[in-house]
């Protein structure tokens, strides 16, 4: 049985942080799936992994294409990931059911901590995940490095 971590952003902006966990996922030799709830966003998402540094390049690919299942990491705005993920990366809102995370390796859930909306909405995923049995831990870069603050 999976986990869902919450990364509550406050110091760094998701186009730093996702590489990051990104990167994190593939030395422990998942397959990932970043999804989100906007098209344009997961183009914009895409264009910032692209131009990332040469050393630290995270192999990717936009939902859609001809090569979906061989992609390490897909970004993709729908629920089924065609690459087989054993974790997703959640940006903007995008939903996760108790039954993915129950499935998966991990689910990383990251909200932007400096938007009301994102940290409402942050909290009722939460509330809605444990309470339907899901192991949480909730994550903090308020200190100015990354900080467990709760687990359920």
């Amino acid at each position: 049985m999976g986990a869902v971590y919450f990364y509550h952003l406050t110091r760094q902006p998701l186009e730093h942080t996702l590489p990051v966990l990104l990167d994190k996922a593939r030395q422990a030799g998942w397959r990932i799936a970043v999804r989100g709830t906007d098209p344009a966003r997961m183009d914009w998402l895409d264009e910032k992994l692209w131009l990332g540094p040469e050393e630290g390049f995270l192999p990717h690919g936009r939902a859609g294409g001809p090569h979906d299942a061989a992609q390490p990491i897909l970004l993709t705005t729908g629920p089924d990931a065609a690459n087989d993920a054993s974790c997703v990366m959640t940006v903007d809102g995008a939903e996760v059911a108790p039954e993915e995370v129950s499935a998966l390796e991990r689910v990383c859930i990251l909200f932007d901590g400096n938007d009301d909306r994102a940290v409402q909405h942050a909290r009722g995923q939460w509330k809605a995940l444990t309470g339907a049995g899901c192991s949480a831990q909730y994550w903090s870069e308020e200190s100015g490095r990354w900080e467990k603050k709760a687990e359920a």
